[in-house]
C-alpha cells in the first residue's frame, strides 16, 4: 500500500483529506452511519475494492484466449494443474507428461465439453472410474497416445466423439460407449483389442454411431452387434479371416468399409456377406488372400480395391452388376492369359479407371467399357498391341503400358489410332528401337524412358502440337540419331528429358517453349554460344555428370536467357565456370564434381 504524504496548502486536497479522515472515523463508530452524500456514488472508491477488474483465473504458464477455454499444450507438465476455473469448457492437456487425473480436480469442472488429453502417459490406474462421473455435459474426449490397458468403464451420456486410439487398450465396458444417444465418432485403431475385448453390448444405446476405427488392434473376425447407423468402417491391419454371416446385416447406412491388410481367404466370406450394406460405396478388400472376386457385392460401389490378393481369375457375373463402379483396383494379382476373359468387365459401363499392373497379362483385355478414361498396366507381359487392343476404349485418357515386353515390330502402325482422347502414354521400360507410329495428336505426355531407342525422327512427333512433357531418358540416343527438324512441331513442349543417353552436345533447334532440359548423364564435354538461341524461356538446365571443364561453356551460351534460374553442373571432372547475364533474376549453381 501507498501512503501518499498531505501537501499543505492547497484547500482542495486539504478538504479531501478532511473529509476521509471523517469517514474513517464515521466506520469504527457503532449504530447507524449518517448519510453523508457518497453511499450510492458508484465512482467513489470503497474501502477493499479496486477500481479495475479481478484478473480472470488461468494456471501458471498456460493461456486462456477465451474466458471458456484452457490451453496447457506441450508445457512438459507433469501433474494436473489447478487454479482452472469452474467456467472452463474446453481443456488442453496434450503433448504433456501427465501420468495420472485427479479426480477432485476433475469433478469441480462440471461444465467442460471438451477434455484433450492426447499424447500424454496417463495409464488406467491413474484414470479412476469415477473420474467422469461429474462431466455431465462432456461431448469430446481425447485420450490418444496414451497409456491406457483398458478403455474407462463409464463416459459421461453426452458424448459425441472419443479418441482413445493408439494406447494399449485390451477391453471395453458396456458403458463405455453404450448409452451415448448422441455419440457420432468412436477412434481405437492402434491398440490390442481382440474379440473377447469387446462385450456384445458394447454400443447398446448408442444409435448415431457413424463412424468407427478398429484398425491395427487384433480382431480375428469382424465383431457382431456393431451400431446399425455406422457409415465409416475401419478394420483394416486386423488378423480377420472371416466375417461371421449377419455381422454386417443391420448396417445398411454403411458408406466405406476398409477390411485391407487381414488374412481374409474365400472361405471367409460367403454370398450374403455385403448383400445388406444397400449404400456402400467403398469397399477395400486388398492385401489379402482372396483367390476370386468375392460374390454378392453390392450395386451401390463406386471403389472397389482388390489388389495384392491371389486372384487368378475374374469371373463376370460377379461384376455384372456393379454398373455403378468407377474404380477397379486389381493390382499385384495372379492374372494371367486366361484370367480376365474378353468381356468380363463390359457390363461395368460407368468404369473410369482400371488398374492391372503387377499381374502375368500377356496381352491388353479384350472388350473393356467404352467409359474407360485410365488403363494402368504396367509390369505384366504385354508383348505386342494389335491394330484393334485398343479400339473398344475411344475414351481413353491414361494408358500405362510401362515395363512389360512391347517391341517396336510387335506394335501395330495403327494400335493408337481411336484414342483421340488420349493424354498421357507411358511405355517406359520396354524394348522399344523407335517411336511408335500414329501417336495421338491430343497427347499431353508421352513417357519412353528405359528402352532401346537409337534414332528419333521428325515423322514420328508431327502433328503432337500439343505435347508438354516428353522423356526419352536412359536410352542410346546420339545427336546423329536426332533427324533434322525433330522438334520443329513440338511447339508447346515444355520439360525435355534427355538425360543419361550418348550425347555429345546439345542438340540443335530444340523447341521454343521448352522451359525445363535435363541432359545429365550424357558424354556432352562443350556447350557453345548458339546451343540455346532457340530456347529463350529455358528455366532449369541440367548438365550434371557430363565430361565438362572450367571453361567448357561458352561465356555467351546463356546470354537472352531471362528466365534460367538452375543450371546444374554437379559431377562433372572439374568446376565448370557458369557466366550468366546480369538481367538474370538469380545466380543459378555452378558446382564442382
Amino acid at each position: 500500500m501507498v501512503t501518499r504524504c498531505p501537501v499543505w496548502g492547497h484547500p482542495d486536497l486539504s478538504l479531501n483529506s478532511q473529509r476521509l479522515s471523517l469517514l474513517l472515523l464515521l466506520l469504527l463508530l457503532p449504530g447507524p452511519q449518517p448519510a453523508l452524500g457518497m453511499e450510492d456514488d458508484a465512482s467513489f472508491p470503497h474501502l477493499g475494492e479496486s477500481s479495475q477488474p479481478p484478473p480472470r483465473a488461468c494456471p501458471p504458464r498456460c493461456s486462456c484466449p477465451r474466458p471458456d477455454t484452457v490451453d496447457c499444450d506441450g508445457l512438459d507438465l507433469r501433474v494436473f494443474p489447478d487454479n482452472i476455473t469452474r467456467a472452463a469448457q474446453h481443456l488442453s492437456l496434450q503433448n504433456n507428461q501427465l501420468q495420472e487425473l485427479p479426480y477432485n480436480e476433475l469433478s469441480r469442472l462440471s461444465g467442460l465439453r471438451t477434455l484433450n488429453l492426447h499424447n500424454n502417459l496417463i495409464s488406467s490406474e491413474g484414470l479412476p472410474d469415477e473420474a467422469f462421473e461429474s462431466l455431465t455435459q462432456l461431448q469430446h474426449i481425447y485420450v490418444a497416445h496414451n497409456k491406457l490397458s483398458v478403455a474407462p468403464q463409464f463416459l459421461p451420456r453426452s458424448l459425441r466423439v472419443a479418441d482413445l486410439a493408439a494406447n494399449e487398450v485390451t477391453e471395453i465396458f458396456p458403458l463405455t460407449f453404450g448409452e451415448k444417444p448422441a455419440l457420432r465418432s468412436v477412434y481405437l485403431h492402434n491398440n490390442q483389442l481382440s474379440n473377447a475385448g469387446l462385450p456384445p453390448d458394447a454400443f447398446r444405446g448408442s444409435e448415431a454411431v457413424a463412424t468407427l476405427s478398429l484398425s491395427s488392434n487384433q480382431l480375428s473376425y469382424v465383431p457382431p452387434s456393431l451400431p446399425p447407423s455406422l457409415e465409416r468402417l475401419h478394420l483394416q491391419n486386423n488378423l480377420i479371416s472371416k466375417v461371421p454371416r449377419g455381422a454386417l446385416s443391420r448396417q445398411t447406412h454403411l458408406r466405406e468399409l476398409y477390411l485391407q491388410h487381414n488374412q481374409l481367404t474365400d472361405s471367409g466370406l460367403d454370398a450374403t456377406t455385403f448383400s445388406k450394406l444397400h449404400r456402400l460405396e467403398y469397399l477395400d478388400l486388398s492385401h489379402n488372400q482372396l483367390a476370386a472376386v468375392p460374390a454378392g457385392l453390392p450395386r451401390t460401389l463406386a471403389v472397389l480395391h482388390l489388389g495384392r490378393n491371389r486372384i487368378r481369375w475374374v469371373e463376370a457375373a460377379r461384376l455384372g452388376g456393379l454398373r455403378g463402379l468407377r474404380y477397379l483396383l486389381l493390382q499385384h494379382n495372379q492374372l494371367g492369359a486366361t484370367g480376365l476373359p474378353a468381356g468380363a468387365l463390359r457390363p461395368l459401363r460407368g468404369l473410369h479407371t482400371l488398374h492391372l499392373y503387377g499381374n502375368r497379362l500377356d496381352r491388353v483385355p479384350q472388350a473393356l467399357p467404352r467409359r474407360l478414361r485410365a488403363l494402368v498396366l504396367p509390369h505384366n507381359r504385354v508383348a505386342a498391341l494389335g491394330a484393334r487392343d485398343l479400339t473398344s476404349t475411344p475414351r481413353l485418357a491414361e494408358l500405362n503400358l510401362a515395363y512389360n515386353c512391347l517391341a517396336s515390330a510387335r506394335v501395330h502402325l495403327r494400335a493408337f489410332r481411336r484414342l483421340r482422347a488420349l493424354r498421357s502414354l507411358d511405355l517406359a521400360g520396354n524394348q522399344l528401337t523407335q517411336l511408335p507410329s500414329g501417336l495421338p495428336a491430343g497427347l499431353h505426355t508421352l513417357r519412353l524412358q528405359r528402352n532401346q531407342l537409337r534414332t528419333l525422327e521428325p515423322e514420328l512427333l508431327a502433328g503432337l502440337h500439343q505435347l508438354q512433357e516428353l522423356s526419352l531418358a536412359h536410352n542410346r540416343l546420339r545427336v546423329g540419331g536426332i533427324g533434322p527438324g525433330t522438334w520443329h512441331e513440338l511447339q508447346a513442349l515444355q520439360v525435355l528429358d534427355l538425360s543419361h543417353n550418348e550425347l555429345s552436345f546439345v542438340p540443335p533447334d530444340l523447341p521454343e517453349a521448352l522451359e525445363e532440359l535435363h541432359l545429365q548423364g550424357n558424354r556432352i564435354g562443350h556447350v557453345g554460344p548458339e546451343a540455346f538461341l532457340s530456347t529463350p524461356r529455358l528455366r532449369a538446365l541440367f548438365l550434371r555428370a557430363n565430361r565438362l571443364h572450367m571453361t567448357s561453356i561458352a561465356p555467351e551460351a546463356f546470354l537472352g536467357l531471362l528466365h534460367l534460374r538452375v543450371v546444374d553442373t554437379t559431377g562433372n571432372p572439374e568446376p565448370v565456370l557458369v557466366r550468366l547475364p546480369p538481367t538474370a533474376p538469380r545466380q543459378p549453381r555452378a558446382a564442382g564434381p
